[in-house]
C-alpha cells in the first residue's frame, strides 16, 4: 500500500502538483516510517513548495535512516543554501560528494564552491564585488528532476497541536513547547546555524512539527533540550549577544545588540513589553478547553470527526479505513474490516465527474 502511494506521489510531482505529492509522501511515510527514500523524496517536494525547514528535517531523517544516501545530503545542502545556512549546507555537501556517483559529483562540487564563496563573503575574507553575480547570471536552481519548473503553490500552515513560547537571556533563548506527558523517545530535536527542527511523534496521535528559521544564529554544539512531564524545554545558545524580538526570522528584522556588562541586561527578557508571571498549567488547560469547544464547519468538522474515529479505533477498523479510502481513490471510507477485507473497493465519482484510473 505504501508503494502505491509512493507511485502516486511521483506522478503528482511530475505533473507539478507538489503539494499533492508531499501529502501522498506523508501518507506513505505513515505506513512505512523507516523508508529513507520516502523522506528524501518528500524533502524535494518541500523544496519545490518553499517549505525549507521542513525539507531540512526530512533530509535529516533520511540521513538518519540511511547515512549512505547521497541525494539526502544534496537536498539538505540545497535547502540550507536557500535558508542562507552556508556552513550547514557545506558540511552536508562535503559528506554527500564522497558518496555521489560520477555523474552527479559535479553538482556537489559546484554547490560546495558556491558555499565557500558565500562563507568567505560573510566573514569578509574576499571583497564583496568579487562575489557578486553579473546581471545576466542564472540563479541557483534546486536539484533538477525530469526538467521540472520551479512552480510552487501557496499552502496554508496547519494549526499546531501544541502551543509554544520563548524567553531569553543575553546568551541564550529558551523555547518551551507545552506537550504534556509525551515519551522522551518520541521527541526529536535538531539544531542548525539558524534552524530549529522539533518533531514529536506519539504512536496513535497526529505528529507535531516546529521548524522555524530562527531570528538569529545559534551555536548548535552547545544547544540542548530536556523532556519534562508537562513540557519540552529547549535551550538555544546565541552566536551573538543580540536581542531577539521574535523567535522566527522576518524580512523586516532589526538587530539590537545587548550590553552584557549591564545588570539590567542579565535579567531574562520576554516578548511582552510588560513581563509578568505566567501560570503555564492554567494556560495549557485553557488552550485545551478552547480546542475542545471549537466549533468547526464543513470539511474541517468532517476531517476532525474521521481523525477521532481513527485515533480511538482498533487495528481492524484502521485497516478497513485505510484500505477502503486508498482503493476507492478517496470516495469510500469503511470501518468494517469483515466487509472490505476480502474484496477490492470500487470508487464512485460524484455527479458530473468521472474516476481516473492510475496506471503504473
Amino acid at each position: 500500500m505504501a508503494s502505491d502511494l509512493e507511485n502516486k506521489a511521483k506522478e503528482a510531482f511530475i505533473d507539478d502538483h507538489f503539494q499533492l505529492a508531499a501529502d501522498l509522501y506523508s501518507q506513505a511515510i505513515d505506513l512505512n516510517p523507516n523508508s529513507a527514500e520516502l523522506f528524501a523524496d518528500r524533502a524535494q517536494a518541500n523544496i519545490k513548495l518553499g517549505n525549507l525547514t521542513e525539507a531540512v528535517s526530512d533530509a535529516n531523517k533520511a540521513i538518519e535512516l540511511d547515512a549512505s544516501m547521497a541525494k539526502a545530503y544534496l537536498r539538505k545542502g540545497i535547502a540550507c543554501m536557500k535558508l542562507e545556512e552556508y556552513q550547514t549546507a557545506k558540511a552536508a555537501l562535503d559528506i554527500g560528494v564522497s558518496m555521489a556517483s560520477a555523474d552527479s559529483r559535479s553538482r556537489f562540487t559546484s554547490l560546495i564552491k558556491e558555499c565557500e564563496d558565500r562563507i568567505a563573503e560573510e566573514t569578509g575574507q574576499l571583497p564583496k564585488e568579487e562575489l557578486e553575480l553579473p546581471s545576466n547570471a542564472t540563479p541557483m536552481q534546486e536539484e533538477p528532476v525530469n526538467g521540472l519548473s520551479n512552480e510552487t503553490q501557496d499552502v496554508a500552515p496547519p494549526k499546531p497541536k501544541y502551543k509554544h513560547d520563548f524567553y531569553q537571556k543575553p546568551e541564550e533563548v529558551v523555547v518551551t513547547i507545552f506537550a504534556k506527558r509525551v515519551p522522551a523517545d518520541s521527541v526529536s530535536v535538531d539544531f542548525g546555524e539558524q534552524i530549529l527542527s522539533v518533531s514529536i511523534n506519539v504512536p496513535g496521535e497526529d505528529a507535531y512539527h516546529l521548524q522555524p528559521r530562527l531570528f538569529g544564529k545559534i551555536v548548535p554544539a552547545n544547544c540542548k533540550y530536556i523532556v519534562l512531564s508537562t513540557k519540552v524545554e529547549i535551550r538555544l545558545v546565541k552566536a551573538e549577544p543580540i536581542h531577539w524580538t521574535s523567535l522566527e526570522y522576518k524580512e523586516t528584522t532589526v538587530v539590537r545588540r545587548v550590553d552584557t556588562s549591564s545588570e539590567v541586561a542579565m535579567r531574562p527578557t520576554y516578548p511582552s513589553s510588560k513581563p509578568k508571571k505566567v501560570d503555564w498549567d492554567k494556560l495549557e488547560a485553557q488552550v485545551k478547553k478552547e480546542e475542545k469547544d471549537e466549533k468547526l464547519d464543513g470539511d474541517a468538522a468532517l476531517n476532525k470527526f474521521f481523525r477521532e474515529i481513527y485515533k480511538d479505533a482498533d487495528e481492524d477498523t484502521r485497516r478497513a479505513m485505510q484500505k477502503s479510502f486508498v482503493e476507492s481513490s478517496g470516495t469510500v471510507l469503511s470501518t468494517n474490516w469483515k466487509d472490505v477485507g476480502s474484496k477490492k473497493i470500487e470508487g464512485s465519482a460524484p455527479d458530473g465527474m468521472e474516476m481516473k484510473k492510475w496506471e503504473y
